[in-house]
């Protein structure tokens, strides 16, 4: 087994119990899984121990443990009665706790302002429910591992549709969840045919009002645009394809390559595809593919589930997920460029012959699943983003491009190396063009395809994530569909140069390829976003240089507000630069309290200060927000309003608008404080420290 440095310090902080080693871990999990079956067990060994496969993160963790709860993905229903709602809340405390995630899909809510009857009162609808459980999450950690993630669902149709779409536009909310409109076809197609829709009450299922497809389907690519998010899940592919034809899917785990009925569970597991040669291919991969089978399947019966119900729900289909990771490397070894219609073809051979192999194995098991079909299993594979198990495993990520040839790391000791794909340095010594420094200049921006010095074949193989055309990642996410059961986790990746229109044509390509679902990320679209396209590296923040004071023209426009603090009225002025950003902040108070002026004086003082030397507007604005409890507790938080909306003044999206000018700020990883890569699917893993918000 071939650990690098990295992949060791992930087992050290996530998996590995005290005293443990990395042996210990695999000889833990197969004697768990497997501990009345002597071949299987050893097998279930090597496999893990040579890194071919690896059950998902919850059952590295947890299996031999006492109560061990073995499951990634869960979904609960939430239904339109406060009990449930908090009793749901409850639940996903204890799925939380245990190491899982867990989906909602909130369409059953009423709609903000509808008449409750038991109370004669009005609701706050689906998405004042969604802040509840999202700081009821903040609290909880997986596991003791990792903090709770969550996917929120709203159907297209629901009433309050526009709301829950900006309800993630400020970046600062809702941050334990993913979500995603479910969208039906009924839907597409009245957008294709720029017709309205129809907008139906959650509770009576009566129709309420005709709205303008496109409305919303603008709306949706916007604020996609800006943010990535929200995803879509196309709801009627999800169920077109299901064993289960009476009972229909609504809403998917956190990163959404799981579509399950409620309290369903599932586990996950993935086959690193770029371990194979053609020989294993054909000799090793069908074997190892159905001795995978039959781990997922021991872990349903040797689960210890969160709640009974859960249990019932999950052995009734048993669903499993074996998926793959590596397809990156696994296509350079075949000389395939990712962006090609023969790497295409080779991935929907691949999950073929792994579907295949599967279908074989869950055929052996007994008696047939439904009238459908003869398999005991509902679902048998599905493609996981695989944060931390391609950490472990030494490949590239799930279905995803490489994200770099090269990068520089930094591990919890603090030392930095860099780190170059094994591929590509192997080409690069034979041919006698590896150098230092060219790595070095590699590590500027990951991507080869500007580097003269390598010769043009090994520059066409070596595409990363950046030179692919968003059609192209789509195109491979549908390839790979074709034969995954559930669904594929895929960053659509765009550039920052991408238009809201780009956005519109991917979500519209995808539907018609037939993805289950799509989620973009178009890069320098967030201002905490978590890495930049320029010079930026996967675990090395980069700083701006703040020291540098904007001089200060002039004349200058201004606005003034009147504002209304429990320390009497202020006008706030803010006056702005000639583009429109905002540059200083002034308060005059019309009120006797000295003490109040004087913290009001200094608030806008040092607000002024960070303007006038390149602190971001929403920055500034999120910062001040957080002040609670305080006597001028409404004057920050006003003067934070007003910032927004100066800041808002500048952000319409329109062809003319260059989102290279957006200034960056990194998100620091939880675990070890460096910068986070891009998301995967919605699910953010840390690269150097194994950190992971869903898993």
């Amino acid at each position: 087994m071939e650990l690098n440095r990295t992949a060791i310090n992930v087992l050290k902080k996530r998996y590995l119990l005290p005293g443990e080693t990395s042996i210990d871990l695999f000889h833990r999990v197969a004697n768990c899984i497997f501990p009345d079956d002597k071949e299987d067990r050893e097998n279930a060994f090597d496999i893990m121990h040579n890194l071919r496969f690896l059950p998902n993160s919850p059952t590295l963790m947890n299996a031999g443990k006492e109560n061990g709860q073995l499951s990634a993905c869960f979904v609960l229903p939430v239904h339109d009665s406060m009990d449930n709602i908090f009793s749901t809340l409850k639940d996903a405390a204890l799925i939380h706790k245990s190491g899982g995630g867990t989906g909602f899909d909130f369409s059953e809510l009423r709609q903000k302002g509808a008449m409750v009857g038991s109370t004669h009162g009005v609701s706050s609808g689906p998405v004042s429910f969604m802040r509840v459980y999202d700081a009821a999450t903040e609290s909880i950690k997986q596991g003791g591992t990792r903090r709770g993630a969550n996917m929120g669902v709203l159907s297209v149709h629901h009433p309050d549709i526009e709301e829950f779409i900006r309800c993630k536009s400020d970046l600062n909310s809702l941050n334990n969840f993913n979500i995603s409109v479910s969208v039906t076809d009924r839907f597409m197609d009245a957008v294709a045919e720029n017709r309205d829709y129809e907008i139906i009450d959650p509770v009576t299922d009566n129709l309420l009002s005709w709205v303008p497809a496109r409305k919303i389907f603008n709306l949706l690519a916007e604020e996609a645009w800006r943010t990535g998010e929200p995803g879509i899940i196309f709801i009627d592919t999800v169920n077109r394809y299901t064993l289960h034809p009476y009972e229909k899917i609504t809403a998917t785990n956190p990163c959404g390559e799981t579509p399950l009925l409620p309290y369903e569970s599932c586990n996950l597991g993935s086959i690193d595809i770029s371990k194979y040669n053609e020989w294993a291919m054909r000799v090793m991969l069908p074997k190892d593919v159905k001795l995978a089978v039959r781990f997922l399947n021991n872990v349903i019966d040797k689960n210890h589930y969160p709640l009974e119900v859960i249990e019932k729900a999950t052995k009734k289909y048993r669903k499993i997920g074996l998926g793959i990771m590596g397809l990156a490397d696994f296509l350079i070894s075949r000389g395939l460029r990712y962006d090609s219609e023969d790497a295409l073809d080779k991935a929907k051979e691949v999950m073929f012959d792994i579907r295949h192999a599967a279908g074989e194995q869950s055929a052996v098991f007994g008696a047939p699943l439904t009238t459908k079909s003869m398999l005991n299993n509902a679902t048998l594979t599905t493609v996981a983003p695989t944060g931390t198990l391609s950490i472990i495993a030494g490949c590239s990520s799930g279905i995803e491009p490489l994200y770099g040839v090269a990068f520089k790391r930094t591990i919890l000791d603090g030392s930095t190396f860099i780190e170059v794909n094994k591929q590509f340095e192997k080409i690069a010594r034979d041919r006698g063009f590896y150098s230092d420094k060219l790595i070095e200049e590699i590590c500027e921006s990951g991507s080869i395809q500007h580097i003269k010095a390598i010769p043009e074949a090994v520059r066409n193989l070596f595409v990363v994530a950046k030179d692919i055309s968003p059609w192209w990642h789509i195109k491979m996410q549908a390839a790979v569909q074709s034969w995954t059961d559930n669904a594929v986790s895929k960053t659509i990746n765009m550039p920052s140069s991408a238009t809201v229109e780009n956005v519109k044509n991917a979500f519209t390509t995808a539907h018609q390829l037939g993805c289950k679902g799509i989620t973009i990320y178009r890069d320098g679209s967030r201002e905490n976003q978590v890495l930049s396209n320029t010079k930026a590296t996967p675990v090395v923040i980069e700083t701006k240089d703040y020291s540098a004071k904007t001089k200060r023209p002039e004349v200058l426009d201004g606005s003034t507000k009147a504002i209304r603090t429990s320390e009497g009225k202020f006008y706030i002025t803010i006056n702005s630069l000639p583009d429109g950003s905002p540059f200083e902040v002034f308060s005059t108070p019309n009120s006797k309290g000295k003490e109040a002026a004087v913290s009001a004086e200094a608030i806008c003082r040092l607000v002024s200060l960070a303007l006038r030397h390149g602190i971001d507007t929403k920055f500034i604005a999120q910062q001040l927000e957080k002040v609670r409890n305080q006597s001028l507790l409404s004057l920050p938080h006003n003067i934070a309003k007003c910032l927004s909306r100066e800041k808002e003044k500048q952000e319409v999206p329109s062809e003319k608008y260059d989102p290279n000018e957006l200034p960056i700020l990194r998100i620091p990883c939880p675990g070890c404080g460096l910068a986070l890569p891009p998301t995967n699917g919605g699910c953010t893993t840390c690269p150097s420290c194994g950190w992971s918000k869903c898993g």
